[in-house]
Parts: structure tokens; sequence; C-alpha cells
């Protein structure tokens, strides 16, 4: 990856993704169920869900495993 698509991609993650929803996606990347990162971050199940689903639309994939691989190549940990 170029400088500059890097450049870009930093600017997309930060422009698209809330600070919240960089908290939960790092969550998905680890194997808890949503109401574990629920209790973790001292919010609802419900939303949780409605975060994850946020993201999954923001960063363009339908399924936890795509949205772990895309955290993954962006370095969300």
């Amino acid at each position: 990856m170029s400088m500059l698509e890097t450049t870009r991609t930093i600017r997309t993650l930060d422009e698209g993704l809330t600070r919240r929803e960089r908290v939960v996606l790092a969550e998905l990347t680890e194997d808890v169920t949503l109401e574990e990162i629920a209790t973790r971050l001292f919010v609802t199940r419900n939303t949780v869900k409605s975060q994850v689903r946020s993201v999954y639309r923001k960063i363009g994939v339908s399924t936890r495993a795509e949205a772990v691989a895309w955290a993954e190549a962006h370095g969300i940990r």
C-alpha cells in the first residue's frame, strides 16, 4: 500500500467511524458475544447491535468475519 493509500485509509477511518464504533469493532475481533461487549462497554445489547450495524454499513461488510478481517487489515485491534 502506498503512502497516499495509507493516508486515505486513515482519513476514511477517522472520518467514517466514530470513536465508539472503533471500540466496538475492536471488541468484535475478540471471541466474545454481543452481550459480553455490551457489559464491557456499560450499554445494552441493542445499543451494541445498532453500533455493529452502523460499522458494517460504513466499512462495506455484512458479516462479523468480514468486519474482523477489515479491522485487522486496517490495524484495529
